[in-house]
């Protein structure tokens, strides 16, 4: 499989990816196969794929299910527009479910592509909401720090994490970030985002945008009454709240949508990820019925925004597919009893080990924190490496996992499909403390050498 090595570092140019080291290692896993959670490389080694790839892969791995709905669809009607009123029955049952499952008056959906295009799209027809009623100036979306919603051109704007900005530039005018709010107070967290409100002007503010749980910004879990008081915050300034479920819905936190945990409707919700469990790429925003209403009796003319690929046939077809074995085969209660005993299993990790610190996790979305020094929770610098060398141990042990490193954390991430058993839950415990242990070993080594330096 050499050559198939040289032939990537030619001509494929990687996603999220250190050009460099692509160049001068190769890539570090050539995936052959998948089935339930594990996934096979080409040299025969099975891994446990315990971030569902990218957040994503819901019902595992090799299901035949999706294949063939895909391919019954194919046979029928692989593709066909749904611009100028065009139509089809897959895309007008998905949409329907999704209403049906969607929180409160959440009731009309618009399909995209993926995560960066529904944050995109929810930011585009916020803006055209307040456009028609007379409100242009109403332009300015208000997103929190260590949020992460795509890397399209708003969607990387409305992210809170400025490695993404540094890429290509400056990012598009009137984004504004509040300080995030996840690991703070109720009351100071609301505080601080009334205090952003009133500086920037309720007037000029078309929206809230925040996750639910903020994924890549390291599985950021809100204080337990934090939405209920965002909800409120924004129906007294009359700014609407929409909420990216990119990451955390279709089941991912042990509810079908994530600001379901805190009984919350938002004004429009962002989806993608879970929703095909990867099998087909397919995202959407759904809207309320307000909204909706004021689209319908205000908008002129053409709706000029749309994608190729919004409500793609087969695409429809497998997200169809996909809910109804979520649904059948009760992966969203699973997701909360399999991930409650993985909080169960952090926190023993934490009992045994001196450098884990904070441990959190919702459903089967969750994190470890490496501190330097437990009592005071404070993190590791980023020369010492203890997150991408926790990250390298799992690796080693068959684990794959995702590592944060913003703002000098050291956070290890889990999200593995919701099909996971207590059984495969276990094994992967076990593998996190060894990895964890043996890290720990490591820097106690580099400390008595006198290599740390802080």
């Amino acid at each position: 499989m050499e050559h198939l090595i040289e032939l990537d570092k030619k001509h494929f140019l990687h996603p999220s990816t250190s050009i460099q080291q692509q160049q001068e290692q190769g890539s570090k896993l050539l995936v052959e196969s998948g089935e339930g959670i594990y996934l096979k490389d080409n040299q025969g080694k099975s891994y446990i794929d315990a971030m569902s790839s990218l957040w994503n892969v819901h019902i595992g791995h090799g299901r035949t299910e999706l294949a063939e709905a895909a391919a019954e669809q194919m046979k029928k009607l692989a593709f066909s527009s749904a611009f100028s009123t065009f139509t089809h029955e897959p895309g007008i049952r998905l949409a329907e479910k999704i209403a049906k499952l969607s929180p409160g008056n959440l009731n009309t959906v618009f399909f995209t592509s993926g995560g960066s295009e529904s944050n995109d799209t929810a930011i585009k027809l916020i803006r055209h909401y307040w456009k028609i009623q007379g409100q242009p100036e109403r332009r300015k979306i208000v997103a929190l720090k260590r949020g992460y919603h795509g890397v399209a051109a708003a969607s990387t704007s409305a992210t809170g994490i400025p490695e993404f900005w540094e890429m290509a530039g400056h990012m598009m005018t009137d984004f504004i970030h509040a300080n995030t709010s996840y690991q703070s107070t109720t009351e100071a967290a609301i505080q601080s985002l009334r205090e952003k409100f009133e500086a920037e002007g309720p007037e000029t503010i078309a929206a809230f945008m925040a996750e639910p749980i903020q994924g890549a910004g390291g599985v950021l879990i809100p204080p337990k009454d934090y939405f209920q008081e965002v909800r409120k915050l924004c129906d007294e300034y009359g700014i609407p709240f929409i909420a990216d479920e990119v990451i955390t819905g279709f089941g991912r936190t042990g509810t079908m949508f994530g600001l379901e945990n805190w009984g919350v409707v938002p004004d429009m919700m962002t989806f993608a990820k879970g929703v095909t469990s990867g099998y087909m790429p397919l995202g959407g925003v759904v809207i309320s019925e307000p909204i909706h209403e004021v689209l319908k009796q205000k908008s002129e003319g053409t709706l000029f925004h749309g994608f190729t690929y919004s409500g793609h046939p087969t695409a429809t077809a497998v997200g169809l597919k996909n809910i109804e074995l979520i649904e059948k085969e009760g992966l969203v209660e699973n997701a909360k009893k399999i991930g409650a005993k993985m909080l169960e299993g952090f926190n023993r990790i934490k009992e045994k080990l001196e450098i884990v610190g904070e441990v959190r996790a919702m459903g089967l979305l969750g994190a470890i924190e490496l501190v330097k020094d437990p009592a005071a929770n404070e993190n590791f610098s980023k020369e010492l490496n203890a997150g991408p060398k926790v990250i390298e141990e799992l690796h080693k042990r068959g684990v794959i996992c995702r590592g944060v490193t913003y703002e000098n954390s050291n956070i290890i991430c889990f999200a593995p499909p919701l099909i996971m058993t207590e059984a495969q839950l276990d094994d992967v415990l076990e593998k996190v403390y060894e990895s964890i242990l043996s890290v720990q070993q490591q820097l106690m080594r580099t400390a008595d050498r006198g290599g740390d330096k802080e």
